[in-house]
């Protein structure tokens, strides 16, 4: 746990900003939290001297790389530093390939504590047993000089680097970077989703560093982004400006229970048991035989969820005792104390849940063990999930859409240059993302149109806001993994509250 420099500076870093990181990282309280890490990523180097010994930027670090080391070890935090299995780092500068030795023993000199190793220019040497080999010098390198150094392999997730990793670094990159975005974030967890087995104490799946705080997401999607990587064991690395954190942003990294989730001795990652439409379900073994119990939303659409308690199960034997469980289920969001959470009729119910977030849960079971998870894989097909789907025309929610709402209710002539701005014909030349996002636009438009010019519902609208109106998919669908149920239910708008 701690901050690296990369999502939020990139390579605008400098000795002065790194030193505020740092001293804000003990000011907010998030050392005592167990950020401890400073890690400075690429563009602390400048050059090699004529012995190939590294040269940090004199201009951006007057000081020098041991001098902020010292400064960041004078706070009680830890010092990390970059650098990429290649002839340059991923901005040009001077990489560490067949320089291993020379820079593990400047790196011990500098006191650092953790190592990221980037995959850029590598030099055509990026099949599996070149991989091995490029990370495994650096590795003996810096296990030769004596100091405990924490090795983060940084490959992408390349030649499925988590099979071997181990064998290499204390993590490994299983992704290509992260973006702020919800796009971003679901892509990862996709990617991420059968790599639970690789992940134990002393040696984590890295989904890569954290977004929260950056901006370009809502507080929801940060709360499921955070939800995510700790129940999944990833490294919590911070990467927004902390000299700026918020209390929104606060309240979610600052989040006791669920950072003790990430921080469990038994470091094992939580298991995708139940993917169904956009609904993901993950189970995790924790010390105490507690269970985390983490649901979330993927979709467009707030939904209503209840679990079976067989979701705990493995056999056909854990199922059947799965009935007669007695559970304390603690809602690790609601508050910082917990909250008991209903159960009814051998269900957990998760309740609403809006669209891109989670309800992450503690569960205890008071009248025996839970069965272990170690052969698990995902769900029996006839365990039960039961998914409530609210439709709304505005269910992912932006701006935009808000803006719709209103304008249509004012007349005609807005909702017809709205809907000439956006239609096809218009957007054919625009690059595809653009187009289908237009495309999208266009299609609301439509429904709010068609919807409003109703009297009926445009008098319930100028009244209330919102108005009753029938899922277009009202039906009853039963399939792997679940069954899933649709009804007549109100409009639902989500949230979208900036950090």
């Amino acid at each position: 746990m701690g901050w690296n420099s990369w999502n939020r500076f990139r390579c605008r870093i400098n000795e002065k900003l790194i030193r505020k990181q740092a001293d804000a990282l003990v000011s907010t309280g998030l050392s005592k939290l167990g950020y401890v890490y400073v890690n400075v990523d690429d563009c602390w180097q400048a050059s090699r001297d004529s012995d190939g010994n590294i040269i940090e930027d004199f201009k951006a670090f007057p000081s020098g790389i041991k001098a902020l080391s010292d400064y960041v070890h004078s706070k009680g935090l830890k010092f990390g530093l970059y650098s990429s299995a290649g002839t340059q780092t991923c901005e040009g500068r001077p990489g560490g390939l067949n320089h291993e030795l020379q820079d593990a023993r400047k790196y011990s000199e500098w006191k650092i504590d953790y190592f990221k190793y980037d995959n850029c220019m590598h030099e055509g040497r990026g099949d599996k047993t070149a991989t091995k080999s490029r990370y495994g010098a650096l590795r003996d390198a810096l296990n030769a000089t004596g100091r405990p150094i924490n090795y983060a392999l940084c490959s992408w997730g390349e030649v499925n680097v988590w099979e071997f990793g181990k064998e290499l670094g204390n993590s490994w990159r299983t992704t290509l970077d992260i973006q702020d975005s919800w796009k971003s974030i679901l892509s990862i967890i996709n990617q991420n989703e059968n790599l639970h087995k690789y992940a134990a104490p002393g040696g984590f799946n890295d989904m890569d560093m954290l977004e929260v705080g950056n901006g370009r997401m809502t507080q929801e999607e940060y709360r499921t982004h955070f939800s995510v990587w700790a129940a999944l064991k990833s490294p919590l690395l911070l990467g927004h400006d902390l000299t700026k954190t918020t209390r929104k942003t606060l309240e979610i990294i600052g989040n006791k229970r669920v950072i003790a989730i990430n921080q469990d001795p038994l470091g094992r990652s939580a298991i995708l048991r139940i993917k169904y439409r956009n609904v993901f379900v993950w189970v995790g073994e924790l010390v105490d035989g507690d269970r985390v119990l983490l649901v979330m939303n993927g979709g467009h659409k707030t939904v209503e969820v209840s679990i079976d308690m067989a979701i705990f199960a493995v056999s056909e034997k854990d199922v059947r005792e799965s009935e007669t469980y007695l559970l304390e289920t603690k809602d690790l969001w609601e508050n910082n104390e917990g909250t008991s959470v209903a159960t009814w009729r051998n269900s957990i119910v998760a309740g609403r849940i809006p669209y891109h977030s989670v309800k992450m849960y503690r569960v205890s079971r008071k009248n025996g063990k839970f069965p272990s998870l170690q052969k698990a894989g995902r769900i029996l097909e006839d365990i039960p999930i039961t998914v409530v789907e609210y439709f709304s025309f505005v269910g992912y929610c932006s701006s935009f859409h808000r803006a719709v709402l209103i304008l249509l209710p004012m007349g005609t002539t807005a909702g017809l240059l709205l809907s000439f701005a956006h239609h096809p014909d218009r957007t054919i030349d625009l690059p595809e993302e653009a187009k289908i996002e237009s495309n999208q636009k266009y299609v609301t438009i439509q429904q709010a149109y068609e919807l409003l010019k109703d009297d009926k519902y445009r008098r319930e609208y100028d009244q209330f806001g919102s108005f009753y109106t029938p899922s277009p998919n009202k039906s009853s669908d039963t399939r792997a993994y679940g069954s899933a149920k649709w009804d007549w239910s109100v409009q639902d708008p989500g949230t979208r509250e900036l950090d």
